[in-house]
């Protein structure tokens, strides 16, 4: 009998019909490529706003520091709030379900988006597009740990993270033609609408696999509180120092993919359709490149030393500050992208490790509740207050210095990424003690 068992009034809980069916590798591939398709939707419609900051700043009359706000906390907040509670229905109940409620629900709000007719409307919808997109990864990230064994969930959760910088290029590709021949709001109707029928392909297509699958502890189904998982976690010193590291390189991630938009138009005078076919190539190429790299490598290497998965972003990192520099301070736009590809590759070799040492560490019944717990953690940080900083320095040094001021503000937050790199290297030196601990 399970500990959830024996609680007196405790809720049944039973795997979804066909959960112990045999699943070949064909169909775990399939279900990869769905929930990558699920997190470039999830992308799309979250960087789209990036690309018409200027437009957006111009209709309704506000600073850099409120849509610093808006792209920012006023998104993660509640992105991060929701994630958690969401999480813990993920890790009792039906995780693909889950994944297409969320999936229909951020699209049709990104919909609604350009239908907002003040600043304050379209802050309300951002809102519940968090609310839908925190149905996304912690799900997915529980998911493919039933579909893929530890040896090859890196390359695995690798490969969905692609659907970041896969995401983002289009939204910058599709953002900015849009930009350059139509209004703000067509480019939300016209992106939003598509996740609405993929919510559908994600519900009837995509089987849930019996938890614990992959590591033959199937049995092992023991629901855990909120308050359990957390002590779990905190008892493991290289979470703690894993999730600080992410949380400062997530500062500088995030910033820098909100604002690299408004980077390019105000420092090299680059016209719409280029700066989105250029930051295409930069952030596609360079995120997808990264993050895939990371975690091929990292289950090469962590195979026979688990601290190697996050040692090598750690000294990735710190290599990739000289190439940040020359991306900043370059007076040439091809010499700064050149670079900008490099460093923005660098970055995050991080997320593939992340992501798998954090379901590596959990228990089967807590792993979308830990996923969802380091979801609120990074992006409250990064994705809320990296493009808050960033705004809020580009209205202090404009002073000073003009358009260039976004310049400054990028060097700023680049410079944490240091800070990030010495956590990281922290939580290597305790990584495979705790592995060992967890494991039993």
């Amino acid at each position: 009998m399970t500990r959830e068992e024996a609680r007196p009034g405790a809720p049944e809980l039973t795997e979804p019909a066909g959960s112990e069916e045999e699943i070949s590798r064909g169909y775990a591939h399939y279900v990869l490529g769905v929930l990558l398709m699920v997190n470039i939707i999830n992308f799309v419609d979250r960087q789209v706003l990036s690309i018409f900051i200027g437009p957006i700043k111009e209709e309704f009359e506000v600073s850099d520091t409120s849509i610093g706000l808006l792209v920012g906390f006023g998104f993660a907040l509640f992105y991060t709030i929701a994630g958690i509670p969401i999480a813990r229905w993920a890790d009792r109940s039906s995780r693909r379900t889950i994944i297409s409620i969320g999936l229909a629900l951020w699209s049709a709000m990104t919909v609604a988006s350009g239908l907002a007719s003040s600043f304050l409307q379209l802050a309300f919808v951002r809102i519940w597009v968090g609310v839908g997109e925190a149905a996304a990864s912690p799900p997915s990230h529980s998911l493919l740990s039933d579909y893929f064994p530890v040896n090859r969930r890196a390359t695995a959760i690798g490969i969905y993270a692609s659907g970041v910088y896969i995401g983002s290029a289009l939204a910058y590709l599709f953002g900015g033609y849009l930009r350059a021949n139509f209004d703000w709001r067509m480019a939300f109707f016209v992106l939003g609408a598509p996740g609405l029928l993929f919510a559908l392909i994600v519900r009837f297509t995509v089987r849930e696999p019996q938890r614990g699958r992959t590591e033959k502890i199937a049995g092992d189904i023991a629901t855990t509180t909120l308050g359990e998982t957390l002590r779990h976690l905190l008892s493991c010193r290289s979470w703690i120092y894993l999730n600080c590291g992410c949380a400062v390189l997530s500062i500088t991630g995030f910033g820098v993919l909100m604002w690299s938009y408004e980077f390019y138009g105000r420092v090299h005078g680059m016209s719409p359709i280029d700066i989105g076919i250029w930051l295409a190539l930069v952030v596609g190429g360079g995120g997808s490149l990264g993050v895939y790299a990371g975690g091929r490598i990292s289950d090469r290497i962590g195979e026979t030393d688990p601290a190697w998965y996050l040692r090598l972003p750690a000294l990735v990192n710190l290599a990739s500050l000289p190439f940040a520099y020359v991306f900043l301070m370059s007076d040439s736009s091809g010499r700064s992208l050149g670079f900008f590809f490099v460093f923005y590759a660098c970055i995050n070799v991080y997320v593939p490790a992340l992501h798998a040492i954090n379901q590596n560490l959990s228990k089967l019944r807590m792993r979308a509740t830990t996923a969802a717990i380091t979801q609120f953690i990074t992006n409250l940080t990064g994705a809320g207050l990296g493009p808050f900083l960033v705004g809020l320095l580009n209205d202090l040094l404009e002073p000073r210095y003009g358009d260039e001021a976004i310049r400054y503000s990028f060097a700023i937050i680049v410079a944490t990424g240091a800070i990030g790199s010495v956590f990281l290297y922290l939580a290597s030196r305790s990584l495979k003690e705790d592995l060992e601990r967890v494991r039993g």
